[in-house]
């Protein structure tokens, strides 16, 4: 505690009146806060606050922030750090903080620790730290295997260097005597299909089969979104022939991913029929295929099919998630059909879901144009009850309400 406010009392109080208040704060939270989970979240609320590396490297230091603690807050706090350092190209704070994490870990150290390192690198766009890190384990005394090569993997796929994946993939395991496993295999097929190479990924899934490695229904459906991507639909085909050929069930699961490339083609209508096709086979939807065909009738400013749908899936017992709620509102207030988005607001509020700002003040404006301004207040009452944050704004616009 002593060393965070030694930090954020190194500058001239005068210097910022909001120094003060920071001070004060960090200093109340993490002294006063007994458990791990408010802990977390007011260190959290620190962070996306702050932009200032020295200040962010000792709020994690004193907070004791690592990726591998067993309270999620702990490892999204320690994520959004690195993500706040690599944005502000503040490398070498990054770098700091993720070598000090490895070398920080008890001995034997254990491979966990190298392997959260290598994808926090590759997520700040530092790739060359992943591969650093990879070919330098000895020197941390880990013992490397397949989770950190799919880790290397990952790391290229996030920093969407297809190139640098395939040579990983390609040297790596025979430099290191590492047997690729399913992970590895997945990864470097979503790298060839992300990189509009799809159909080389047939060579990775008769390598997987000379390796006695079997395909899943997740290596072949990242073959689908790649060829539907590529506007290949024959090849999409021929991918659910060969799942067959290997034993692979095509379920839901697979039909998901065809409706979501359908619809994210804005090809809602094609991915509706593909739905029937389904349900005619005697195979049951679930939340997903509606959530994902509800957003993209939404997308595509189709409303009335939006809105059947929702129907359907509210009738076949399917729950909505707050994603379908969000765009239906949104796409209602877009039709000016205010009454129907307040009811569905109302809906989606009982669940403690709450549109966002911009959309909300849109419902309420809508409602007092349609005269409707004793409705209008109670949508802002109920937000101001269940998302506090935005107390003030609120205010303000209920201030301009006509009396």
């Amino acid at each position: 505690m002593a060393s965070l406010l030694r930090i954020l009392t190194s500058e001239p109080l005068a210097h910022n009146v909001n120094q003060l208040r920071f001070i004060s704060t960090a200093s109340s939270l993490l002294t006063s806060l007994t458990t791990n989970h408010k802990k977390s979240r007011h260190v959290l609320s620190l962070l996306r606050t702050e932009n200032n590396p020295d200040r962010i490297l000792e709020i994690c230091r004193s907070a004791s922030l690592s990726p591998h603690h067993n309270h999620h807050l702990h490892r999204v706090a320690f994520s959004l750090a690195v993500a706040t350092l690599s944005s502000q190209k503040h490398l070498s704070a990054v770098s700091h903080l993720l070598d000090g994490f490895i070398n920080s870990q008890p001995h034997p150290r254990s491979e966990s620790s190298a392997v959260r390192a290598i994808i926090l690198y590759g997520r700040a766009n530092m790739l060359d730290r992943s591969l650093q890190t990879f070919h330098n384990l000895e020197r941390y005394e880990i013992q490397r295997t397949v989770k950190s090569l799919n880790a290397l993997l990952l790391a290229c796929l996030t920093a969407r260097d297809y190139e640098e994946a395939k040579r990983v993939y390609s040297e790596t395991p025979r430099k290191y005597g590492i047997e690729p496993d399913l992970e590895t295999y997945n990864r470097i097929v979503r790298a060839l299909c992300e990189s509009n190479s799809t159909s080389s990924s047939y060579s990775i899934v008769a390598e997987m089969e000379r390796r006695r490695v079997k395909p899943r229904a997740s290596t072949f459906g990242l073959m689908i979104a790649g060829f539907y991507k590529e506007g290949k639909y024959d090849e999409v085909r021929r991918v659910l022939r060969l799942m067959r050929e290997f034993g692979v069930h095509v379920g839901i699961a697979t039909y998901n991913i065809m409706v979501r490339c359908l619809c994210e083609g804005k090809r809602s209508r094609e991915a509706k029929a593909l739905l029937c096709g389904v349900v005619s086979s005697r195979m049951r939807p679930n939340s997903e295929t509606y959530s994902i065909l509800i957003r993209g009738f939404c997308g595509e400013g189709d409303l009335d099919e939006a809105m059947g749908v929702f129907e359907v899936m509210v009738k076949s017992g399917c729950k909505p998630g707050s994603e379908c709620y969000f765009g239906l509102i949104r796409c209602l207030c877009e039709r000016g059909e205010f009454e129907t988005a307040l009811v569905l607001c109302k809906e989606s509020m009982e669940r403690n879901w709450v549109p966002s700002f911009s959309v909300m003040r849109w419902l309420v404006h809508g409602l007092v144009g349609s005269n409707k301004v004793d409705e209008a207040r109670e949508v802002i009452a109920l937000v101001k009850d269940k998302f506090s944050r935005n107390v003030d704004l609120w205010n303000e616009v209920e201030a301009e309400l006509p009396h």
